[in-house]
């Protein structure tokens, strides 16, 4: 029913913006009499024969056929049971009447079932390096509904802040004191993490306590690898250091 109204919506959207019927029947692949039934004011999908059930025979017995299946009986035997009542169908109406049926419960509990947002991954990765009004897609109940479900989430949250607090200190022994809080957690991407740290303690530490880094000259490596990479299979020597020596003579002028 919400599918063919959501057709009927369709059709008077169009016919509200100029089209004619002929050319509404023709993009929503429907005959020239449908369109004008759709157009009608009075018109309503809850009306009339729509997904509606034309009684049969199984109709007075249809509950019966279902109590006898949850009892484990077989159609057969369930057919012979509803003829000595009066029964004149076939054996094969039972089953697709079942069949129906299930579809039909199924498609209840789908709608019974209460409706969960969707938060993306990505969402939820942004948080570790951005503050929750800079991302879009994810707003502060979803978070706070995300931290009650998964409180592991918040406490790694939590660990990537103070992690971030301990690297603009300037105090290096906020660092020892942080890796044996993250050491509770058996999360192995966290573990390897530490690991990392724990192998080149000392290079870290001296990076929370001096302001100054090598970033100057990983950004100058990073800039001649560039250039050999641009220029694989035809480089040597005397020609890459012309190349770098006239990027800086570009650079220095234009800037």
């Amino acid at each position: 029913m919400r599918q063919k109204q959501c057709e009927v919506d369709e059709a008077r959207k169009l016919a509200k913006a100029g089209y004619p019927i002929e050319q509404i029947a023709t993009m929503m692949h429907h005959t020239r009499k449908t369109i004008p039934n759709y157009l009608d004011p009075g018109y309503s999908v809850a009306n009339g024969h729509y997904n509606g059930r034309i009684p049969g025979k199984l109709a007075p017995y249809e509950k019966e056929v279902i109590e006898l299946r949850s009892q484990g009986l077989t159609y057969p035997k369930i057919h012979n049971i509803l003829c000595g009542k009066g029964y004149t169908g076939s054996v094969a109406s039972l089953r697709m009447f079942m069949q129906k049926e299930r579809t039909r419960m199924q498609e209840q509990e789908e709608q019974n079932k209460p409706q969960s947002e969707f938060i993306q991954r990505k969402s939820l990765c942004q948080l570790i390096y951005k503050k929750l009004e800079d991302v879009a897609t994810i707003t502060a109940d979803q978070y706070e509904q995300a931290l009650e479900r998964y409180p592991l989430l918040s406490q790694l949250y939590t660990l990537v802040k103070e992690f971030h607090t301990v690297m603009f200190s300037q105090k290096p022994e906020k660092l020892d004191l942080w890796i044996k809080s993250a050491q509770k957690y058996d999360i192995p991407e966290l573990q390897s993490f530490m690991e990392g740290i724990c192998n080149d303690i000392e290079a870290v530490k001296n990076g929370i306590a001096y302001s100054y880094n090598n970033g100057l000259a990983e950004g100058s490596v990073n800039k001649i690898k560039v250039i050999k990479r641009i220029m694989y299979g035809r480089n040597s020597f005397i020609l890459l250091k012309a190349k770098v020596l006239f990027h800086e003579l570009f650079y220095t002028e234009f800037n």
